[in-house]
């Protein structure tokens, strides 16, 4: 029997995953962490947006029913 309902966002591993990254690339970027290159930071701010923008653009096909891939 397959389960076609979404769960709320804060209930997967999804979501959470892509908190910790998102704020361990801005702690990065806010040079709250130290960094070796200044460049760092700049990866830290790439990072924390395409994290964010991946997991939004998830949620859209999870709530639309699309299978990913």
């Amino acid at each position: 029997m397959s389960d076609t309902t979404t769960k709320p966002g804060v209930r997967t591993t999804e979501f959470w995953l892509t908190l910790l990254a998102t704020l361990a690339s801005g702690a990065a970027a806010l040079d709250i962490l130290p960094v070796e290159h200044p460049s760092m930071r700049l990866a830290g701010l790439v990072g924390m947006v395409l994290s964010a923008m991946g997991y939004g653009a998830m949620r859209a096909v999870a709530k639309r029913g699309q299978p990913r891939g």
